[in-house]
């Protein structure tokens, strides 16, 4: 008679958020990240063999981190204090020593291991071992942009409300370009893929020109309203809008009225030129909503600039700049068959959290 599998496990209040945030995250170690992963797939009723299948553990491992779990919670699984000498090496003051800089007569940026190591006369893994403890990574280092617009709080407010809340009998359109597209054409054909193998193309390429795609993203329904020019100066953006204006002319509510078309839009020259500002008050049914300055990442349309880029150019090959605006109607028109809303998650309350510029002792920011 075959074996019944292990009743589910009980996750205690809460603990399935953490376990699933070390599932995730690289900050807790690749052993953490296995046991989280076998306490959820307890909980979820999966059998012992089959856990230890998927997480490449032995069937007493998977027993083991259960039974941790069941009698401590997640403390339970977290490295119990190891037998043997105590340490003598002080991870604090390893950290400490790598968070200064290093000596200019060394040319270097940040340190390395090794370098630490000479320095402090200890082994290279003991310097790996103190900043896995203290997710110290100095070979990793990120970029960042605080918004100087005096009006950041109130541009956060009303994109959000307009993403979150849009008003009734009204369309809400994103509105940007993608410049520089380049027409690159490979110097070899493409060997394409096979089994075993994955596509290869040569590393040289030619390029034939570029273009512009200017595009108008509908949140609601995902619809691009979109068009290719040579180049994207202020007259090119007043064509686009004269387009936009003819695509959604006959758009009217119930009483037969044109709705109003709420643009989003980031702070580009051209989109500020006097021609266009007069061309917008003459058209009231448009009304403009800019981003703050540095955060063109709210505009929604970025998100269908950045498919388009993965998935019709990145990989394409484009003998001229006509070939090239040729394959983006295409995946245009493609897009529109297949189109979904595009759904805003964040409150104002939440990017003002992040966006605010934090106050900082240390002298040298």
């Amino acid at each position: 008679m075959a074996n019944h599998p292990a009743p589910a496990l009980v996750l205690r209040s809460g603990d399935r958020e953490v376990l699933e945030r070390w599932t995730r995250s690289d900050r807790f170690g690749a052993s953490a990240a296995k046991r989280a992963r076998i306490v959820l797939l307890a909980a979820d009723g999966v059998a012992n063999t089959r856990i230890a299948e998927l997480s490449d553990a032995t069937v007493t491992t998977v027993l083991s981190w259960r039974g941790r779990y069941q009698d401590h919670g997640i403390a339970g699984l977290r490295d119990a204090p190891r037998s043997g000498r105590p340490r003598e090496l002080d991870h604090r003051a390893i950290v400490a020593e790598t968070l200064k800089p290093p000596p200019k007569k060394l040319g270097v940026t940040h340190w390395s291991t090794r370098l630490l190591a000479q320095r402090l006369k200890v082994s290279n893994t003991s310097i790996a071992r103190a900043w896995r403890a203290y997710g110290i990574k100095p070979w990793k280092a990120e970029s960042f942009r605080f918004s100087t617009d005096p009006e950041l709080v109130g541009k956060v407010t009303d994109i959000c409300g307009l993403y979150l809340a849009p008003p009734e009998n009204a369309i809400v359109l994103c509105v940007d370009e993608k410049s520089q597209i380049q027409a690159l054409d490979r110097t070899v054909p493409i060997l394409p893929m096979q089994e075993g193998r994955i596509e290869r193309r040569s590393h040289d390429y030619y390029r034939h020109g570029t273009t512009t795609l200017f595009a108008a993203l509908d949140i609601a329904t995902g619809q691009v309203t979109g068009a290719l020019k040579p180049r994207h100066r202020h007259q090119e953006f007043l064509a686009f809008l004269k387009q936009i204006e003819r695509a959604y002319r006959h758009h009217v509510d119930p009483d037969g009225v044109p709705v109003q078309l709420h643009l989003v839009m980031d702070n580009y020259a051209a989109h500020k030129h006097a021609n266009v500002r007069a061309w917008l008050a003459e058209n009231p049914r448009f009304v403009v909503h800019f981003t703050p300055t540095h955060a063109s990442w709210m505009n929604l349309v970025e998100v269908f600039f950045g498919i388009v880029e993965r998935q019709a150019i990145r990989r394409g090959v484009f003998k001229s700049v006509k070939d090239l605006n040729t394959k983006i109607r295409t995946f245009l028109d493609g897009w529109n068959d297949r189109s979904h809303p595009f759904v805003w998650t964040k409150t104002a309350e939440e990017i003002l959290k992040k966006a605010n510029r934090p106050t900082t002792s240390n002298p040298r920011h």
